[in-house]
């Protein structure tokens, strides 16, 4: 894996004197900042990693919470950001275009390993009134039975989600963990609306038909 580019926060200020300034620019002006020059500007790269850090971490770890080296990816990512930035033609997407990154570096990473494991760390999902599915666990504590049958239900889950074509992994986690709009969603991957919204509800039907007995209890 490629060296991390360290920032130490607590010198950002000293070393930089515009750092005060930069983080009252918006997002699309500082990655406008970040584009120009041969390389990005140091300060304004700070300001932007600082800003998108958690949304990083976030995907990352709903993608690999297992994973001991996340840290390790999510500096990956941004040494990505850093080299590739000055391709992005519209500063709008780099939302979307950070998420790419982030989940495209993911399966990259799990397709060298030997050993292939489901990374994705989904609530038991449920079956709603208009065909959706509910990511969410009541509350009540469980007791000893349910926690068998709970634990039971995540490891089949993650069978349910390793049998997923890549493509229809990809959609889950950017339409059920990071909650993008099918919009979003058809930008990152490069296909129509439509293949998005086919993409989901067929995942969907093949979680919940390989998980029927569980749903039903």
């Amino acid at each position: 894996m490629s060296q991390s580019i360290t920032v130490s926060w607590s010198t950002v200020d000293a070393r930089y004197p515009e750092a005060s300034v930069l983080d009252k620019l918006s997002n699309h002006d500082l990655i406008l900042r970040c584009q120009t020059g041969l390389r990005p500007d140091r300060a304004a790269f700070a300001e932007l990693l600082k800003r998108y850090q958690s949304q990083v971490e976030r995907t990352l770890y709903h993608l690999a919470p297992d994973w001991t080296d996340r840290a390790d990816l999510a500096q990956e990512v941004w040494i990505r950001v850093y080299r590739n930035i000055s391709r992005l033609q519209d500063p709008v997407k780099f939302r979307g275009w950070l998420s790419r990154i982030s989940t495209n570096l993911f399966y990259d990473e799990l397709r060298k390993r030997k050993r292939v494991t489901t990374p994705l760390s989904l609530d038991a999902p449920r079956t709603l009134d208009d065909g959706q599915m509910d990511w969410e666990i009541p509350g009540d504590t469980p007791g000893p039975e349910e926690v068998l049958t709970t634990r039971e239900f995540y490891e089949q889950l993650r069978d349910a989600i390793a049998d997923l074509p890549e493509v229809f992994r990809t959609t889950i986690i950017l339409r059920e963990i990071e909650g993008m709009t099918y919009e979003e969603i058809a930008e990152i991957t490069g296909v129509s609306l439509g293949t998005v919204k086919s993409r989901i509800a067929r995942a969907r039907s093949r979680l919940q038909t390989q998980l029927q007995n569980y749903l039903n209890a």
